[in-house]
């Protein structure tokens, strides 16, 4: 949903006569079928994401052209959404982008049996690819990195259908910031390393155990956590005593990340495509913990392959690795200036000029 909304803005930006309209294609089916596509993911990447792991690899496997399950599964979609069937028939649509591969699928059926010929081209929004997100017939499709173009063609791609763009990531991310000013609007100090720990939009995670060891660190550091939306982990925050050494500011869900990213040296979080990239853009180093396994555990790869992260395997060593980065400003600068060299600030903008160019 980030991604489409960094391109929907892009497309405005570049295009303001334009009509474009972002759909959430959950908003157009029913509520069980929301739930597993949304809910139950939630579920598994808080209590058991080893088994999201599996099904991730196991999805990402070769499948016969007729594949039982995967028909399916198609089924399954097509009966739940209806809706959105209905919605790509009654509007002439010249293009539509899609930022999962749900839609795309869909729309894919849907020309293959010619009851349909709207072109589509999908953005995908992790570092690599998966098999889940090649459905043929597809205009264009939009990755992240050059390694998951090769992985699209791997499974069939044509070369003339592949650019690499990058993750679209809010407008804003492409604006150069003070980091002077955004302290100032952040109400913060930058008189010593600043921290900004993330716990996802929907504040998930051991977002209290992780507070905890960041604060039990010797050195001096301006902590700001993210929690989200969850107001209860920032209740459970707000009650720990912070040693004197630290200073500390909570948050709940905030749309100011652009410039507390600006503002910080290391950002602490998981590793999901969008948060990632807009870690990059601002040219933070990144702190990676508890990847989910699949998608994540592939982007916390590309990170490491690169020198823009370092990896936190487990909360009992979180402190000593962050005070090692921090002690080490040879080191944070290295992994800053790596991550620059492989952000793509403009992604959104790359993106929306391909779909504007299309007619």
């Amino acid at each position: 949903m980030r991604a489409a909304q960094a391109v929907e803005l892009a497309i405005r930006k570049l295009a303001p006569h334009v009509y474009v309209r972002n759909v959430d294609i959950l908003t157009l089916t029913n509520a069980a079928f929301r739930r597993v596509y949304g809910k139950a993911y939630l579920d598994l990447v808080n209590l058991a994401p080893h088994v999201l792991g599996f099904f991730y690899d196991h999805l990402d496997k070769p499948r016969r052209k007729d594949s039982s399950r995967d028909r399916f599964r198609l089924a399954v979609e097509k009966l739940n959404l209806r809706k959105f069937e209905s919605l790509l028939k009654d509007e002439p649509w010249d293009l539509v982008v899609n930022t999962h591969f749900l839609p795309a699928e869909i729309i894919a059926s849907l020309r293959s049996k010619k009851e349909l010929a709207l072109p589509q081209m999908t953005v995908t929004t992790d570092f690599e690819t998966h098999r889940l997100w090649v459905n043929q017939p597809c205009d264009l499709y939009t990755t992240a990195t050059e390694e998951g173009a090769q992985y699209l063609r791997h499974w069939g791609v044509p070369q003339d259908d592949l650019r690499v763009t990058g993750i679209p990531i809010h407008p804003v991310f492409a604006d150069t910031k003070s980091r002077e000013r955004c302290l100032k609007s952040q109400g913060l100090v930058g008189d010593r390393p600043v921290v900004l720990q993330l716990a996802g939009g929907f504040g998930v995670g051991p977002i209290a155990k992780i507070y905890q060891a960041v604060l039990s660190m010797p050195s001096p550091v301006e902590l700001v956590v993210v929690c989200g939306k969850n107001a209860g982990a920032k209740e459970e925050l707000a009650a720990i005593g912070v040693p004197k050494q630290h200073r500390v500011k909570l948050l709940g869900f905030t749309d100011q990340m652009d410039e507390l990213m600006a503002v910080a040296d290391v950002v602490l979080s998981k590793p999901g495509g969008l948060t990632t990239s807009e870690v990059l853009a601002r040219g933070a180093a990144m702190a990676i913990i508890n990847p989910i396994p699949g998608q994540e555990s592939r982007n916390s790869d590309y990170l490491l392959e690169n020198g823009a992260a370092i990896k936190i395997n487990n909360i009992g060593t979180l402190a000593y690795k962050l005070q090692s980065l921090l002690a080490d400003r040879k080191r944070l600068a290295s992994i800053r200036a790596n991550a620059l060299r492989i952000s793509r600030p403009r992604a959104a903008f790359d993106v929306a000029e391909i779909a504007l160019g299309w007619k």
